[in-house]
This record gives structure tokens, sequence and C-alpha cells, in this order.
């Protein structure tokens, strides 16, 4: 058997609803040898790699996980043994979703590399009516991870409490206390706040309210990561979430 040409294309499976999927990312799963799956991909979409190995490789906040050194690795001797992997992320796969990383280390042995991209979890607040910019409100809005590789919350919060009109912040469910904190030092108690939780699943939720009651809210309802924390006059609009919602659950059922 002829040894295929060692290949790895990054693939933004998009933000949990499988129909949000790009074309360019199904056309390149139904060429793949292997699947580097995440754990938030919808296990649909591995319908269209029927004849490759499928390898889930999702790594989960508090959970057991796959290292992203052995995932590397993987994608390495997949491609060298293998042929073409497809590397397929949710969101995007150079939205705190370390493609980069991934590229780099395959293109230090030679493997020709290829990006997909795909809708980011950015994205999640339109659905729910909340403006991430709206005239007369705020021209600009902040995305950030809430934290660092070592698990500590990041420098970036304390600077969006200070001058963001509006931050998205990803991972920050476990940190929200501390970056409440963050900006009621800086006198924004009353900034609007929505949390987006499953936001594109049939398990979906969005609570809203302000910077000083958020916390005990959050404790009360108990949202589910992975969830996206708005801070921002537009998080007002959540109101509307639950037209949003119902409607969406009722398009994906």
């Amino acid at each position: 058997m002829e040894k295929k040409y060692p290949k790895l294309t990054l693939v933004g499976a998009g933000p949990g609803d499988p129909d949000l999927i790009t074309l360019k990312g199904i056309k390149a799963l139904e060429k793949a040898d292997v699947v580097l799956y995440d754990a938030l991909v919808d296990p649909e979409l591995l319908q269209y790699a029927k004849n490759a190995v499928h390898i889930l490789v999702g790594k989960r906040a508090g959970k057991a996980s796959v290292s992203q050194k052995t995932i590397n690795r993987l994608i390495v001797e997949n491609a060298l043994g293998k042929g073409h992997v497809v590397r397929l992320k949710g969101g995007d796969p150079f939205v705190f979703a370390r493609g980069f990383e991934e590229i780099t280390y395959a293109e230090q042995f030679g493997i020709e590399t290829d990006v997909v991209v795909g809708i980011s979890s950015i994205m999640l607040p339109g659905l729910y009516g909340i403006p991430l910019t709206c005239r007369g409100i705020n021209q600009s809005f902040s995305v950030l991870t809430a934290t660092t590789a070592d698990g500590s919350i990041s420098e970036e919060v304390i600077n969006a409490a200070k001058y963001a009109p509006t931050a998205i912040i990803f991972m920050g469910l476990n940190k929200l206390e501390s970056i409440v904190d963050a900006y009621l030092k800086e006198g924004r108690g009353d900034l609007p706040v929505a949390i987006i939780s499953n936001g594109t699943l049939k398990s979906s939720e969005v609570i809203a309210s302000d910077v000083k009651s958020i916390v005990p809210v959050v404790q009360l309802k108990k949202p589910k990561a992975p969830a996206l924390l708005v801070f921002g006059e537009g998080a007002a609009s959540a109101h509307l979430n639950q037209i949003f919602s119902e409607h969406f659950k009722t398009e994906i059922a």
C-alpha cells in the first residue's frame, strides 16, 4: 500500500450545534484518514469522516483529559503514519483553542498544514439579542479568557473591568467572584451582565443580572459550563433571551 502524504487540517466545528460547521469543514472531514476531536464537538459531525479513525482528545475543566503534549504527539504520529489528520476543534481553531501551538508543532516535522476557520462562541450573544456593539452605547468590545495557563485569574480581567465598554469572557464561570470583585473595585456594580450556558444546544440557558447581583443569582441557578460571560450595557437586552432561546430550540429539535 502506498504511504499517504502527511497533512494536518485544523477545522473549526463552531459553537456546538452541528449545523454551524462550514461546508469547507465538512469537505475536510470527508477527506480525513484520522480525526482528533474535542469534547465540545458534536459526535454527529463524525458521520462526514466515515472512512477515518476517530480519536477523542477532549479537554474539560476539572475532569480527566488528554494533555496538549499528548495531542501534539498524536497529530504527528497519525499524520506520518496514516496521512491526513483533521483536528476538529470547537468554535474557531485560533480563538482560545491552541490551534497555533498544534500547527507550529506539526510543521516542525515537515507536515503540510491547513486551516478551516469556524464560527467562534464570540458570536453567541447575538443569538440571544445581546449586541456586542450598538450605536450610541459602545463602539468596541474586548474578548479575553479569565483563566491563565496556571489556573490563576488573568490580568486582562483587571484591564477589562477598568476600560472595556463590553467584555466577552471565556472560561470565567469558576472565576466569577474574582471577576465581579474587579468590576466592583472600579465602581461598575450597575453594569449589566449576561451568562450564556451551553449556547447553541437544547440545554442552553441565559442568566441576566448586573455586576453587584450576578454572584447570588448564579449560586441559585447553577449554570453549567461551557459558559460565556458578557459584561456590558448590551447585556441588558438579555431579557429577550426566552424568545430567542425557544425559537432556536425549536429550529434544532
